[in-house]
C-alpha cells in the first residue's frame, strides 16, 4: 500500500501576519520549518483578495522550497497569468468568493466549462500536475475525468463538521468512500482537504485510495501550543496508522 502524503497549508500564518501588517510571522519560514520535519508539500492559496498569501511570498516560497508547492488559486485570467508565471509543481482550481470566511465548497464544474478546459490545458504545458477541488459526488468526480486533469481534491468540510459535532457522519463517509473508488477507478490521484483534524483525518485515512491529505487551519491552530513539527509528526503518525 502506498503511503499516504501530507500536504501542509501555511496560509493562517499569513493571517497573523497581516492582522498586524507586520513582516512576521514568515510564510517562507513556516514552509521551510514544513520541509524540515516531514511534509510532502506546502500548500498556499493566492486569494483575488490577497488576505493572506501575497505574489511576494509565492516567489520567495518557489525559489527555497525543495518539497513541491501547491497553489491554489481561482479560474480566472489573472491565476492563469501568475501560475503560467512561476509555474509550480502542483496546482489545485478551487472555488473562490470574495465575501466567504473560507472556501464553502467544490467547484461547480457546469459554470465556464470552456474556460476551465483551456485553463487546464494551458498549465498542463508547463508541467504541472493539475488538481479540482470537488464535492464527494459521483458526477463530480466523471466530470473532473474529462477534463483531464491528473487529481481530485475532496472537500471535506461537512464530514469534519459531523465529527467535530459528534454527530452522526456514516453517510458522508461512504458517499466519500464512493468517490474515492470511483477516482481510483477512473486512474485519478484522490486526495483530501477542509476542516481536517487529528480525529477526521484518523477517520478519513482509513480509506483505501486516499493518496495525499492537505491540511492548514488546525495545523496551524495546534502548533501555537505544541509547534508546528511536534503537530506535523503528530499527522504523520496518523496518516500511518
Amino acid at each position: 500500500m502506498k503511503r499516504i502524503r501530507l500536504g501542509v497549508n501555511i496560509d493562517h500564518v499569513a493571517t497573523v501576519r497581516n492582522a498586524r501588517g507586520e513582516t512576521y510571522p514568515s510564510p517562507l519560514r513556516a514552509a521551510i520549518l514544513a520541509e524540515k520535519n516531514g511534509a510532502d508539500s506546502v500548500t498556499i492559496h493566492l486569494r483575488e483578495d490577497r488576505r493572506h498569501i501575497n505574489e511576494f511570498d509565492l516567489k520567495k516560497i518557489i525559489k527555497k522550497l525543495k518539497i513541491p508547492l501547491n497553489l491554489e488559486i481561482a479560474a480566472t485570467q489573472e491565476m492563469l497569468k501568475i501560475a503560467s508565471r512561476s509555474k509550480p509543481p502542483f496546482i489545485c482550481i478551487v472555488p473562490e468568493k470574495r465575501k466567504e470566511i473560507t472556501t464553502e465548497g467544490g467547484l461547480n464544474l457546469d459554470y465556464n466549462t470552456n474556460f476551465l478546459k483551456k485553463l487546464i490545458k494551458k498549465l498542463k504545458k508547463n508541467k504541472s500536475r493539475i488538481s479540482l477541488f470537488i464535492e464527494p459526488s459521483l458526477k463530480d468526480i466523471e466530470k473532473a475525468k474529462k477534463l483531464d486533469v491528473d487529481c481530485v481534491e475532496i472537500h471535506t468540510g461537512k464530514l469534519c463538521n459531523l465529527i467535530n459535532k459528534k454527530k452522526n457522519y456514516k453517510n458522508e463517509l461512504n458517499k466519500i468512500q464512493k468517490v474515492v473508488h470511483k477516482g481510483n477507478y477512473f486512474g485519478l490521484e484522490v486526495h483530501a482537504g477542509h476542516g481536517l483534524t487529528y480525529s477526521s483525518a484518523k477517520i478519513l485515512s482509513k480509506i483505501k485510495g486516499i493518496q495525499e491529505f492537505n491540511i492548514g487551519h488546525f495545523l496551524v491552530g495546534e502548533s501555537i501550543f505544541d509547534g508546528m513539527p511536534l503537530t506535523i509528526k503528530k499527522f504523520k503518525k496518523i496518516l500511518k496508522s
